[in-house]
C-alpha cells in the first residue's frame, strides 16, 4: 500500500485547494495516495470535479467544518 501525502489547505478559499492539490499531484507518481483536508465548502465540488476530469478516484468525507478527500492518482 503506497504511503498517503497529506496537503493542508484548511483555511484556504477557492481556488488555491485545487491549485495546491494540482501542484502537489504533480510531485507524485501514478497510484500515489494524497489526503487533502480543506475547509471551503466550494472544495467540495471543485476537488472531486478535478479528480474526474482528470481521471483520478476521489472519496470526500467531512468532521465538522473540515472536508477530507482522499485522491488517489491516476
Amino acid at each position: 500500500m503506497p504511503q498517503e501525502a497529506l496537503l493542508d489547505a484548511r483555511g484556504l478559499k477557492c481556488p488555491l485547494p485545487v491549485l495546491k492539490m494540482e501542484k502537489r499531484l504533480a510531485q507524485l507518481p501514478a497510484g500515489a495516495l494524497l489526503a487533502v483536508l480543506a475547509t471551503d465548502p466550494i472544495a467540495k465540488i471543485d476537488i472531486p470535479l478535478y479528480c474526474t476530469q482528470h481521471g483520478h478516484s476521489c472519496t470526500t468525507s467531512a468532521d465538522g467544518d473540515v472536508l477530507r478527500f482522499e485522491i488517489q492518482k491516476a
